[in-house]
């Protein structure tokens, strides 16, 4: 397996795990498991910052894959 296959296998490990936790905060709160306002606006906050761990994992998942194209194309024209 070479690097970049390894480093996507790992960007949807991690993915799947993050929303995984998100989906379970949100079921945690659609269940009524919050006893207070403050018991809700935390795990709003933890879901909140969960998505935004998403994006960047995202973000930087397809900045990797074009780095690694855009050198393979380098490379290719090299030869």
């Amino acid at each position: 397996m070479n690097t970049i296959q390894e480093y996507t296998s790992f960007v949807d490990v991690l993915r799947k795990k993050i929303r995984d936790d998100m989906n379970n905060y949100c079921d945690d709160i659609a269940g009524g498991a919050c006893a207070d306002y403050a018991a809700y606006s935390k795990l709003c906050g933890v879901i909140q910052g969960l998505a935004i761990a998403e994006r960047h994992l995202l973000d930087l998942a397809e900045k990797a894959l074009k780095d690694d194209e855009d050198r393979s194309e380098e490379h290719t024209s090299e030869l």
